[in-house]
């Protein structure tokens, strides 16, 4: 797969999870839940790609984790926004409402 296109499935991928947490800390299991629930069941995470991101953007230091119990009294961690988490979340948006503009103009062309 060329870089390009990794980088954008890349990208997409954070920006959901980025969005999921943006309201506050959820664990990996409910960080999907939310994307497939929002999207009524259109994108399912698969988990391997979803704890890759998670740890990607751990990282990146734009989340920060720490273990907790989950509604059912199982241990997971949390993940939660820091600052410059906050921060790629709106610059992610921008460049996402781009690239849409950009592609939504090459397919509504006419010639």
């Amino acid at each position: 797969m060329a870089r390009q296109a990794l980088d954008l499935l890349q990208g997409t991928l954070d920006i959901l999870v980025l969005k999921a947490l943006s309201w506050g800390p959820r664990h990996g299991y409910a960080v999907a839940a939310w994307i497939r629930d929002t999207t009524v069941d259109g994108l399912n995470i698969e988990d391997g790609a979803l704890y890759t991101a998670l740890h990607r953007m751990e990282q990146r230091k734009w989340l920060e984790a720490e273990w907790g119990l989950t509604e059912n009294n199982r241990k997971a961690k949390f993940y939660q926004l820091t600052g410059a988490g906050r921060t790629e979340l709106q610059q992610a948006r921008g460049r996402w409402a781009a690239y849409t503009h950009a592609v939504s103009r090459v397919l509504e062309a006419r010639a």
